[in-house]
């Protein structure tokens, strides 16, 4: 492997993952092994690569779609949050303007 700093860090990377497969499991202790024994040849390093691509690809799709789902629900929200506070705002005005009313009312009965 031409890299094989940058292969080791993508293990190491890699390794820090709880890692559920079988087959993603035994790439990566292979890769670990292949790395300690300073081994790693051009066809180890690509079908780990390759174990890489099909384990972690799946995760990323999923996460990108949560992420599209979360901003929709932050703008939903957003945009009821503001659509709230003009809401409030003119109900204070009403309350303003009544108050005033209520005053003058109260005003003259006392007279």
């Amino acid at each position: 492997m031409s890299d094989r700093a940058a292969l080791a860090a993508l293990a190491a990377a890699v390794g820090a993952f709880h890692l559920a497969d079988r087959t993603m499991r035994s790439a990566q202790q292979r890769i670990e092994q292949a790395l300690a024994g300073g081994e790693v040849d051009e066809a180890a390093a690509r079908a780990y690569l390759a174990a890489v691509r099909r384990y972690f690809a799946p995760y990323e799709r999923e996460a990108q779609g949560q992420l599209r789902h979360v901003d929709r629900e932050l703008e939903r929200l957003y945009l009821q949050q503001f659509n709230l506070a003009a809401e409030r705002s003119v109900v204070a005005k009403r309350i303003e303007a009544v108050r005033g009313v209520l005053g003058a009312l109260a005003e003259l009965r006392a007279e």
